[in-house]
């Protein structure tokens, strides 16, 4: 990421990547293109072909969906090599590096603009989350940490995953490693993973809401904003 001589007491905002800035996932479409290059075998798509079918009909959650991605990815990515990973996943973010939302690409330069420190929390995997939010000029970046075993090859098992878990606490802790303030912090979600977090900030965002980060925004009186097409509507 890029380096900033001093950043004590800046103001921090942090930002979910997946569906709220990415018109998409990371982690689905490393998924995919592992299958394409051959790194996963075709089968992996089964174990979430059926979710995604049923969130395409409306029949079922996106969360089921992304559930099942996970289980694929990670059963899949042991054994895998690290470069050969890397080498696909540079790919994925080139190609996908601007589809991203109005809203939250403006916000981003408004407030690098405007001296904020600029934190991105994820499920992906930290590599990709780094690749695509350099580009984006975020400061720091928190996302899964893949672990690999002494030959550069994936052991299939995630550090720290508790922790990754908790938005809010990984907030906290970034803080107070460098030195953030919260008077005056920003913070923008899309699903109720992000609740906790969206709590812990001056100003939450609820960006393209789903129904239980809705409902709880409605209830706590945070900012909605939903962009479709080229509209962004605050409800």
């Amino acid at each position: 990421m890029k380096k900033i001589k001093s950043v004590k007491n800046k103001k921090v905002a942090v930002f979910d990547i997946d569906g709220t800035i990415f018109r998409s996932s990371l982690l689905i479409e490393v998924t995919e293109a592992l299958i394409s290059e051959g790194l996963f075998p075709a089968s992996a798509k089964k174990v979430y072909a059926k979710s995604f079918t049923a969130w395409l009909n409306r029949q079922d959650s996106y969360d089921k969906y992304i559930y099942d991605v996970i289980k694929a990815f990670e059963k899949n990515i042991k054994q895998v090599r690290r470069s050969d990973y890397m080498r696909v996943g540079r790919k994925v973010i080139a190609f996908h590096q601007n589809r991203v939302y109005r809203f939250t690409r403006d916000l981003v330069k408004d407030l690098q603009k405007r001296g904020y420190f600029l934190l991105a929390i994820s499920h992906s995997p930290r590599e990709l989350v780094e690749l695509f939010a350099q580009g984006l000029g975020f400061d720091k970046v928190y996302g899964r940490v893949l672990l690999s075993d002494g030959h550069g090859k994936f052991t299939g098992r995630v550090e720290h995953e508790e922790l990754i878990s908790d938005k809010a606490k990984i907030l906290k802790r970034a803080v107070a490693k460098e030195g953030l303030a919260l008077r005056g912090s920003v913070g923008v979600g899309d699903s109720e993973g992000d609740i906790t977090l969206l709590r812990s900030v001056d100003r939450p965002i609820a960006f393209n809401p789903n129904s239980k980060l809705y409902q709880e925004a409605r209830r706590r009186g945070w900012e909605i904003v939903v962009e479709r097409k080229d509209v962004v509507y605050k409800i």
